[in-house]
């Protein structure tokens, strides 16, 4: 009965020790209230690819601002293939500037999409050049990347312009189960820098790193846990040495328990 029980406690410790392991932001309780990290927005980087589109009540105005749209095909056969029209978009130079019709070059590199929205707006109508002009800006280009020990690795493009990295792994499928919680790392990439993160998402102290809101291009590595990578060194060494001398172990194992 003694051994019973203490079999028992053993499997009852493992299983609390197991979910410390895995689970997402555990020291936070019902009702608590964090403070966030500020997310003002995506901030606009040289190499990112704007559209930007101008309105107005006097169409023919705004159409002197906007970029014309183009065609493009997508699918190599030709019963499957199908067209579609987009407008061009402007690539912010490494100087962080575009040239815009009519105002010229303007710099847009670090500012957000809705600052941009209210400097472009300003200058029509300080110039006047439209009255009650409407501006439409999109980051065609926001892209994040999820590798690692995810149930779906891959590339996505975000739209709007806020993503958490909670969200991001959410659309990886999640971490498996093989996955390293506490110690996820995220690259960003920014003004010819590039800047390395180590989170856990086991803590509330997440809500307040800098890449709880992920920005564009960054990517975001999930490592492997000791477990899946004692599993690659095993399968990368297939040799029948090997399995004997694992079988031979587990046998002895079974006799020693049997005794």
């Amino acid at each position: 009965m003694n051994h019973k029980i203490m079999i028992l406690l053993c499997f009852v410790l493992v299983s609390c020790n197991t979910s410390k392991k895995i689970i997402y932001l555990q020291d936070v309780t019902n009702g608590d209230t964090e403070r966030i990290s500020i997310n003002s927005g995506i901030v606009i980087q040289p190499k990112d690819m704007l559209t930007i589109v101008v309105s107005s009540r006097k169409s023919e105005l705004a159409a002197e601002f906007n970029l014309p749209m183009v065609t493009s095909f997508a699918g190599s056969d030709i019963l499957a293939t199908s067209a579609y029209q987009k407008m061009l978009g402007y690539v912010v130079d490494m100087g962080g500037n575009i040239d815009f019709p009519i105002l010229g070059k303007l710099h847009v590199a670090g500012q957000t999409r809705h600052q941009l929205t209210d400097m472009i707006k300003q200058k029509l109508i300080q110039d006047d050049l439209i009255k009650d002009p409407v501006i439409t800006i999109d980051i065609q280009n926001f892209k994040i990347s999820v590798l690692g020990e995810v149930a779906s690795p891959g590339t996505f493009s975000i739209n709007g312009d806020r993503i958490t990295i909670l969200e991001a792994l959410g659309m990886a499928k999640d971490l498996t189960i093989y996955a390293k919680r506490d110690d996820v790392l995220v690259r960003r990439e920014k003004d010819n820098l590039v800047t390395f993160y180590r989170v856990d998402l086991r803590s509330e102290s997440l809500l307040r790193s800098p890449v709880y809101y992920l920005q564009q291009n960054d990517v975001v590595y999930v490592e492997p846990n000791k477990v899946r990578a004692g599993q690659s060194r095993i399968n990368a060494n297939r040799s029948v040495g090997v399995w004997l001398s694992l079988g031979s172990l587990l046998a002895s194992l079974a006799v020693l328990f049997v005794k």
